[in-house]
């Protein structure tokens, strides 16, 4: 069980870093980058931050439900 909570864990961790690189990291790391790319009409970095950092949280939520899935499976605590 313990080696369940340590992948669970590791799971959050890397896409807690992936969410927050694409919030942060497109906006205000390369914020001067992207604010030059037209997408839909408006610049990059402006999208990055009001539509793509939601859109990649409700993505990263259903890949971790899917994982936690196939991860319940493995170690046969799935409800």
């Amino acid at each position: 069980m313990q080696e369940y909570w340590k992948r669970n864990v590791a799971l959050i961790r890397n896409l807690l870093i992936i969410w927050a690189a694409v919030s942060y990291g497109a906006v205000i790391l390369l914020g001067d980058v992207l604010s030059k790319i037209s997408f839909f009409g408006v610049n990059l970095a402006f999208w990055f931050a009001h539509q793509g950092s939601i859109l990649t949280f409700v993505a990263i939520v259903a890949f971790y439900a899917w994982r936690m899935g196939k991860l319940d499976k493995e170690f046969d605590v799935e409800e």
